[in-house]
Formats: C-alpha cells, structure tokens, sequence
C-alpha cells in the first residue's frame, strides 16, 4: 500500500463510519454525534409522534420521505394520524431539517437519490442488521418490526444497540 493509498483511506474511513447506521460498532462513545443525531429533540414530534408509537428519528429517513409521510397522515400506515396544520407543519420543519441528507447529513447507502422509502423496517441497512438476529418468538414480543423499543430499550436514548 502506497502513502497516498493510506492518505487517502484515513480521509474516507471517517466519511464511511458516518454514512449509515449500518456501520455502527455499537462502542459506547465511539458515535457520540450519530447518537445525538438519533434523539428527537423537537417536543411536539416527541408528543404527537409517539402518542402511538415511538418518535422515530428524522436521521432514519431522507427528507423527501419524512415529506411525503406528513403530506398523507390521514392515510398513516391504516390509521389517520391528521395534525392541526400548524403542528403538522412545524413537525414536518423539525423532521426535513433533521433528516438524513439534510445539511450535514448524508444519503441512505442504498436508497437511490429519487427513492422515497416509507418504512423505515424496509430500508437496506435495516434489513441487513435484522436479517440473521430477529426469531419469530421476538418478533411476537415486539408484534412489529416498527417496535424499535422493543428489543432496543435505549432507543428513545438514540442508542440502538443490541440490548
């Protein structure tokens, strides 16, 4: 390996380590900024949002999803979820600004810059950290996929680490 092969490999490790969930080693400390980014902040989306269940984070999804979510929450996944307009639209501030391509942010590894995926049990990274860990027996418990607290107890903490 050339010195500039290992430059340049030390200069996108950090980028790597950031760019999804997928990548978490679930070290306490190591992603102290992902884990801040994983915490709703916003008390109306905390209230509304996990009135039936928990309020997800924005950084799990890409804005143009969170936009399309809060544009037909009367039609929410079998349920209608409709807001006054006002917090509607302030919880939909709060989750684009926040989202995963937001500034600062960066797109979902393997979500196509045009894809506008809805569930979040459904998104590539996810699949690949459930696909191997996840029996039947606990996802009875959970009785969804969409029921992080379930078996990520510190989810609401922004820690999604294997509990």
């Amino acid at each position: 390996m050339t010195i500039r092969t290992l430059t340049l490999a030390l200069c996108v490790l950090p980028l790597t380590l950031t760019a999804t969930l997928a990548d978490d080693d679930g070290e306490e400390g190591a992603h102290e900024g992902r884990r801040a980014a994983m915490v709703v902040t916003d008390a109306a989306t905390k209230t509304e949002c996990s009135a039936c269940h928990m309020a997800y984070p924005a950084a799990l999804l890409p804005a143009r999803s969170w936009r399309a979510l809060m544009a037909d929450l009367p039609n929410h996944f079998g349920e209608d979820a409709s807001l006054d307009d006002r917090i509607r639209a302030d919880i939909e501030a709060y989750l684009v600004a926040n989202a995963a391509d937001s500034a600062g942010g960066r797109a979902l590894r393997g979500v196509g810059a045009t894809d506008t995926p809805l569930r979040i049990s459904e998104l590539p990274w996810f699949k690949r950290e459930h696909s191997d860990e996840v029996t039947p027996r606990m996802l009875e418990k959970a009785r969804s996929m969409a029921n992080c607290a379930a078996c990520h107890t510190g989810a609401e903490r922004g820690s999604f680490d294997d509990d």
